[in-house]
């Protein structure tokens, strides 16, 4: 459920309270690394800003360690309602969001979704989060959607990467049981132009499809022993490839799981989608650069202990660099409950997990760009990619194992991760 704050009733509606007016806040330049980060975490409904102040603090060192990419929503996943009526605005939790991004020294990104309730055909001054809250905006608002999109922008002028909504929420036609592309790339075009309007330098991007997969064999034009892609999602990628006004990224989520069999062939090898999809993308863009805005590898109720989930994580994150990936955000699993699978600190503690370390260690070694090494690796089980002073290797079995990686030996456990300095080579 998204979050809206303290205000919400126990209906789900969100009143508006009276508000002063607002000042943006004032917040430091975003730091200026020689390589694109490539790597970052979406913030979602609970994140630094709701935990304690000295849990909070900690966590922000976690993510300030290296600088990495941020994501926000403007509504829901952690905001409420930026624009309850038209015209009065409430910037009061993406302020705070943008303000904790500011703080832990991140490269912030917005993402352009949700839609105030006014805009969908529901009542002005009201916000009802049970109701559809991903609905889309109505085609006779997508004007007032692009001028909320340029009042973001300047708010906000240190941010300089939007992508346009989330997964096409609202935009699926059931009478044509597919995609309404159209739609979306119309209100993109009015997103696209209000952004550059405000400031040129701005990156926008899209569609953002969601990219579902069957281990069926289908009519799809892209499949693998991962399985087919759903050809609807591809089809409403080309379009919006054809009819955008512009673009500076192209955007899409997906995960390595099927629709009816988990990973396939194997829980490892079942992210091979994520290179192929990379390489379709680039191919149908003409080489546009390649944001996976979200994507997920991990089956409900799979059993993984933290190890595996990791092990796995880091496969899929090598998928990335290894295919070209320009930036893949992490859709962050925080939660309040002291058990927080795949989740970068422990709540209410501030203790760092497993996924923070690996986050940080791709940010440091395998930014956008970074030259990729030829690496030699003595057992299958083993996956490694390398750069001229660091390789990063994960072993997918469960068991222990000795494997000669880089010209080196190592003993490596079950699901273990090793970095490796190859200066010394």
């Amino acid at each position: 459920m998204m979050y809206a704050g303290n205000r919400m009733s126990s209906t789900g509606e969100v009143a508006v309270l009276p508000t002063t007016q607002q000042p943006p806040p004032v917040l430091p330049a975003p730091p200026a690394p020689e390589n694109w980060p490539r790597w970052g975490v979406t913030h979602t409904q609970f994140s630094a800003d709701n935990e304690p102040r000295d849990v909070a603090q900690t966590a922000s060192h976690l993510l300030s360690r290296v600088p990495i990419l941020q994501n926000q929503h403007i509504m829901g996943w952690g905001a409420g309602n930026p624009e309850p009526s038209p015209g009065q605005y409430d910037w009061r939790d993406l302020d705070r969001r943008m303000k904790l991004m500011a703080k832990s020294e991140a490269i912030p990104v917005i993402t352009l979704c949700c839609a105030p309730d006014w805009m969908k055909g529901g009542q002005e001054g009201r916000t009802n989060w049970n109701d559809n809250p991903t609905v889309a905006p109505r085609r006779e608002h997508f004007d007032d959607y692009a001028k909320l999109a340029a009042t973001v922008a300047r708010r906000y002028p240190n941010v300089k990467h939007y992508m346009v909504w989330n997964e096409f929420k609202g935009f699926w036609n059931a009478q044509t049981n597919r995609w309404d592309a159209e739609g979306y790339t119309e209100l993109y075009n009015k997103v696209y132009a209000a952004l550059k309007k405000v400031d040129p330098d701005i990156k926008v991007g899209g569609p953002y499809v969601p990219l579902e997969s069957t281990s069926k064999q289908t009519r799809s034009e892209l499949a693998g022993p991962w399985g087919s892609i759903d050809q609807r999602a591809l089809d409403a990628i080309r379009y919006w490839i054809q009819k955008k006004h512009g673009a500076d990224f192209i955007v899409v989520d997906g995960a390595s799981m099927t629709t009816d069999k988990d990973n396939v062939p194997d829980d490892f090898a079942a992210a091979g989608k994520f290179s192929a999809v990379t390489e379709w993308l680039k191919r149908e863009s003409d080489d546009m650069p390649v944001w996976w805005a979200e994507w997920y590898n991990e089956p409900e109720k799979s059993g993984w202990n933290e190890k595996k989930r990791t092990a796995v994580q880091a496969a899929t994150m090598m998928e990335f660099a290894t295919s070209g990936v320009t930036t893949a955000l992490y859709w962050s699993p925080q939660r309040p409950e002291k058990t927080c699978p795949g989740c970068l600190w422990t709540p209410e503690e501030g203790k760092e997990l497993p996924m923070a370390g690996l986050i940080s260690g791709f940010t440091r070694w395998f930014p956008s760009g970074i030259k990729l090494d030829t690496v030699t690796v003595s057992d299958p089980r083993v996956k490694a990619i390398a750069q001229p002073r660091q390789v990063v290797m994960v072993n997918t079995s469960n068991s222990g194992l000795t494997v000669t990686v880089d010209g080196k030996q190592y003993g490596m456990g079950p699901y273990e991760i090793r970095w490796s300095d190859r200066t010394g080579n």
